[in-house]
């Protein structure tokens, strides 16, 4: 069970996790939030360290102008954050947890990878000698809403430029590339927060999941398709998994002018016609609306199957089997939520016989096809 009235430090609250992080936190009435940034000094964080029962260390150095930043801003600052949570200890007797984002990258033998090591090293000391729990995360590239682009992200850079229409460059497209969603490292980190068991690899790092592994190349590809969509109407399977939080990242580069985008509306005397979304392999939606007496229809087809669904006005919806005469009748109103199906080897027209305009969703179990159609004229 989760400890009511927690109060939570956050160092590096102004990055891109932290950001995210503090919007969580910000939902829930059981903490007090506390946050360290670059506008503090580091002689100031341990008195905002004073009654905190729960650290995430968010704070690094990634990308200086001196090379020394790497030392200060990393090892330096993280044995500062040892030093402090270590007397308490001490002194008290509290034990303060700490979740730390470190990086892949630590394994390197370069000034950042080094840095990354040195504080990753100090936080298991801390752990190995007074028992302070430390969950350390060497994260690979994360991604999501709020990275900075043109940075060190070719998620953020790519979703910002291609939003926008500037050049995105690629020096290797087949280059592989492992991520994982930023929802997903905060909802790591709230399970820690509420008492979730320690997950470790064979090294001892905490583990986040699912990671994503893609090649440069095919995340352009997508973030392109996403731009795309609104102009071909056809999007891609953004459900689930990476496709599912990448769309999600896309979509949060959009300046406000773009939330809005038109799709085609085609009008003739009977009313408008307009498509709205095609998928891949789960049909496409639209809506059309009707004046009053006009029907629409007539046809039937083979395979493909349809549901449409009154949202105002009244209408008739009339069907004939194609092989018996079996015919039948229905009037559905736009004030009752009902589906009405369309069933192949049926004609069927429907008829606006209501006062008002008709309007009426529609949704399609394939994207239509000029070449083949699967539709026929036939009156009902």
């Amino acid at each position: 069970m989760p400890i009511m009235n927690k109060k939570i430090l956050i160092t590096g609250a102004n990055g891109f996790i932290g950001k995210n992080l503090k919007l969580h936190l910000a939902e829930r009435k059981d903490i007090q939030l506390v946050c360290f940034t670059r506008d503090h000094a580091v002689d100031q964080l341990a008195e905002l360290l004073q009654g905190v029962d729960f650290v995430f260390h968010l704070a690094g150095i990634n990308r200086p102008e001196d090379p020394h930043e790497f030392v200060t801003g990393n090892a330096n600052l993280t044995r500062t954050l040892c030093d402090i949570l270590e007397n308490i200890a001490v002194i008290s007797g509290k034990k303060v947890p700490v979740v730390c984002a470190s990086s892949i990258q630590a394994v390197r033998d370069n000034p950042y990878g080094l840095s990354k090591r040195a504080a990753e090293n100090a936080l298991f000391s801390l752990q190995r000698n007074h028992g302070v729990p430390v969950h350390v995360f060497r994260l690979p590239n994360v991604f999501g809403k709020w990275c900075k682009p043109n940075y060190n992200s070719a998620v953020a850079t790519f979703c910002h430029n291609i939003a926008r229409d500037l050049p995105i460059q690629i020096n290797d497209p087949d280059a592989s590339v492992t991520l994982v969603y930023v929802d997903d490292v905060i909802s790591r980190f709230m399970q820690l927060l509420d008492g979730a068991d320690a997950v470790v690899d064979r090294n001892g790092f905490a583990t986040v999941t699912p990671q994503y592994t893609s090649t440069v190349g095919e995340l352009a590809r997508l973030i392109q398709a996403f731009k795309e969509s609104r102009s071909t109407l056809m999007n891609e399977r953004v459900g689930s998994g990476l496709i599912r939080a990448l769309y999600a990242t896309y979509v949060s580069y959009l300046p406000a002018e773009l939330f809005v985008y038109a799709v085609p509306q085609h009008g003739d005397p009977r009313g408008v016609f307009v498509e709205m979304l095609k998928t891949p392999d789960c049909g496409q939606f639209s809506y059309f609306t009707a004046h009053p007496g006009i029907t629409r229809g007539g046809h039937y087809h083979h395979t493909k199957t349809e549901k449409f669904l009154v949202i105002k006005g009244q209408a008739r919806f009339k069907f004939r089997h194609m092989q018996t005469g079996e015919t039948y009748e229905l009037v559905v109103r736009g004030d009752k939520a009902e589906i009405v199906e369309t069933v192949p080897g049926w004609t069927h027209d429907i008829t606006n016989v209501g006062d008002d305009e008709l309007v009426v969703m529609l949704w399609a179990n394939e994207v239509f096809d000029r070449n083949r159609p699967d539709t026929f004229a036939c009156e009902v």
